[in-house]
């Protein structure tokens, strides 16, 4: 497999809003770089590229020898279909689409399966964290509540082969401060000098 990895990454400043009552807005910027640092550094040495609209994240991506997908408003589906698109136009024929919210995102470039589209969904069986498949598969992008079902179902219509993989690690995003209290995620924070205050809210 000739194979990328594919990361859609919101303005760093805009993230991570749901985190507001425990960490500022100075911190939830450093921690949305932190865990997209991690992510491209769990993807090498595949080649990177960074689905973005934001001047600060094409900056930061080109700085970390990513390449960068300019996409403004097309929304974060729009933005994916769009970079797998390009990605393929490039002669890649394999794609992980990885989110930019994965703490703990050591094994995802172990993800891919030849001939195979491989979903990792979040630990809550809702949302897709990982998705890897061949680029000649037709299968939009569907993030947003539901989407593993939603992925799924369009994938095993596909007529290739499927493989739903339960990581505990790659299951893991960051959306909630109950998320930034699981165990591994509290030590690997605490390990990059993050502060998680504990109890409420």
């Amino acid at each position: 497999m000739h194979t990328a990895v594919l990361v859609p990454v919101k303005a760093f400043s805009a993230a991570k809003k749901r985190l507001a009552p425990i960490l500022p807005d100075a911190q939830r910027e450093s921690l949305a770089r932190w865990m997209a640092d991690g992510v491209l550094a769990a993807s090498a040495p595949l080649p990177v590229f960074i689905a973005c609209d934001n001047d600060e994240v094409a900056a930061w991506a080109e700085s970390r020898g990513a390449s960068v997908l300019w996409g403004p408003g097309l929304g974060l589906n729009g933005a994916i279909d769009h970079g797998i698109e390009t990605v393929a136009g490039k002669g890649y024929d394999h794609v992980i689409v990885a989110h930019g919210d994965l703490p703990l995102p050591g094994a995802l470039a172990s993800v891919p399966r030849a001939d195979t589209v491989v979903l990792v969904p979040d630990r809550r069986g809702d949302g897709t964290n990982v998705l890897s498949r061949p680029c000649r598969v037709h299968l939009p992008a569907e993030y947003g509540g539901g989407s593993f079902d939603r992925h799924l179902a369009a994938a095993l219509r596909s007529g290739v082969a499927v493989s739903v993989r339960s990581d505990p690690r790659l299951s893991i995003d960051v959306d909630t401060i109950a998320d930034c209290r699981h165990p591994e995620v509290a030590a690997a924070l605490a390990l990059a000098g993050f502060h998680i205050p504990q109890g409420r809210p």
